[in-house]
């Protein structure tokens, strides 16, 4: 029955009221019917609910890393459609994701915008298959750029191992767990349509809930999304190479000796075996001293799950699950906690926990002598790896340590100059490689501690000139002036490009 007692017109005459409507009845006014369920027929039938249109922006997660099958499934789909010049911001584009360079030949795509590009795709964008230059983000970049609107997605597809019918979702139950879903979460709460695709869908309500059903319009059932034995890649691997256990160990007697080792610090390490493997000997520094770490960030691994067990780490911040045993834990573990990119290290928002780092410890392709960082390219030139949280977590750190060999193969790591700054030298306070720990001339005070520890330093000077000794001086890259990628510093500014080699063919 509908109300006559006040009407649109009397509204009118009330001052303050004058564009207000009245009621005509319980859902008139409302903008989305009242449903009981979002789940819908197939992606294709979601894809045409959402209102896609040519030249929109759609996004997709990487938690299932070299295992996700979500992004591929939609493209495809996409294409068959017969959409043309989407841009496809993914968190990170991995080697499952190899099915969109045909999608940029055939004008499905036009813009690439992630905080990674590997294998097939990195190559073909290096040689400029895209008709506008790649954007590379860190992933506080990327969370800053969705929050504030740089970076406005259409649709965003987003693979959920489990959701109920309403689009409650995680990453912990099902029969294709991945972990967090933190980048999915960014996504979730600023794209314009958010549609769950799913393997496993459960009774309302499902829980625990990382997307809720306040921001999702459709839920898609489909046969698998992901291989949940992908998420474990080459990037996340434990190391027994001689080589790297010794970095790692220097490593650990910097941050001992660095006056920062003490109870409730916090850490990060990244992905690479030297970081990685850091964590190992951090154990028996903790023990030996009868610290606590109060909180270890970032993407969680077994190694870091195993130390909350232990009580060694009072408390795990995961952004991303980079194995199965965090996947597991996160979903167990009341003080393993899952938290969106945007909360890990936007740097706009009003307090990132990259914020209070005290250590963090990251890998490079590249390092030279102004300390600046290369994560992305090759030596020869070409994309091959990620941003990742690598300036995000090296500009908060109080001691931000970056490892690499002194040479990989026949090439060297220790360079007069990067092939592609992605983190500023001033952001980084110590290089440790297996001849030693480099100190930043900016952090004097970090280097009188070393050496009062006895501590075996070396310049970086001496590390350029003994890596040019092993490997030769490396004949310069000749490159084109097209430009194939942009790369932004986590604040939106520009810190780089990437040129197109100068004999591609493309």
């Amino acid at each position: 029955m509908k109300n006559h007692r006040i009407t649109d017109e009397m509204l009118k005459e009330i001052k303050g009221y004058e564009n207000r409507v009245s009621y005509k009845g319980i859902f008139e006014n409302l903008k989305n019917n009242v449903k009981r369920t979002k789940v819908i027929s197939s992606i294709e039938e979601a894809i045409k609910a959402s209102g896609l249109k040519d030249g929109m922006t759609i996004s997709f997660h990487h938690h299932f890393r070299n295992g996700d099958k979500v992004l591929p499934m939609v493209m495809d789909i996409i294409s068959k459609m017969g959409f043309k010049n989407l841009r496809v911001a993914a968190s990170s584009f991995t080697q499952a994701h190899e099915c969109m360079v045909e999608h940029i030949k055939n004008g499905v795509v036009n813009r690439i915008e992630s905080s990674g590009l590997r294998g097939k795709l990195a190559t073909n964008i290096s040689e400029g298959i895209l008709e506008y230059p790649a954007v590379i983000r860190s992933h506080g970049g990327r969370a800053r750029a969705i929050c504030e609107g740089d970076l406005k997605i259409d649709v965003a597809f987003l693979g959920a191992p489990s959701s109920d019918c309403l689009g409650n979702s995680n990453g912990v139950r099902g029969k294709s767990i991945c972990g967090s879903l933190g980048y999915a979460k960014v996504d979730a709460a600023h794209s314009e349509k958010v549609i769950i695709i799913t393997d496993t869908l459960v009774s309302y309500p499902n829980y625990p809930i990382s997307i809720p059903q306040t921001q999702v319009d459709y839920v898609v059932v489909v046969d698998e999304i992901g291989d949940s034995a992908g998420i474990m890649s080459g990037a996340t691997r434990f190391t027994s190479n001689p080589k790297e256990l010794l970095i790692a160990k220097k490593v650990c007697e910097a941050m001992v000796a660095s006056g920062l080792f003490v109870d409730g610090f916090s850490m990060q390490t990244g992905s690479g075996g030297a970081s990685l493997a850091v964590t190992r000997f951090i154990r028996d520094e903790l023990i030996k001293k009868n610290i606590k770490c109060s909180y270890a960030l970032g993407g969680i691994t077994k190694a870091f799950v195993d130390l909350l067990e232990e009580g060694l780490v009072g408390k795990l911040f995961d952004t991303q699950s980079f194995d199965l045993a965090a996947a597991v834990s996160v979903g167990e573990n009341k003080y393993h906690e899952e938290v969106s990119a945007d909360f890990y290290a936007n740097p706009s928002n009003k307090s990132a926990a990259v914020n209070k780092l005290d250590f963090v410890v990251l890998s490079a392709l590249e390092i030279d002598k102004e300390f600046n960082v290369n994560v992305i390219s090759g030596s020869n030139g070409v994309i091959r790896e990620a941003s990742g949280g690598h300036s995000d977590t090296a500009a908060c750190a109080k001691m931000s340590i970056v490892v690499a060999p002194l040479v990989r193969g026949r090439l060297a790591t220790i360079i007069d100059k990067v092939t592609t700054v992605v983190t500023p030298g001033s952001t980084v306070d110590v290089v440790v490689t297996e001849k030693g720990i480099t100190v930043n001339p900016l952090r004097n005070d970090l280097k009188e501690k070393f050496i009062s520890a006895g501590l075996e330093l070396i310049e970086m000077e001496d590390l350029v000139n003994e890596a040019k000794f092993i490997t030769g001086e490396p004949e310069a890259i000749k490159f084109s002036d097209k430009v194939v990628a942009i790369v932004e510093y986590r604040d939106g500014s520009i810190i780089d490009v990437i040129k197109k080699l100068a004999d591609s063919s493309n």
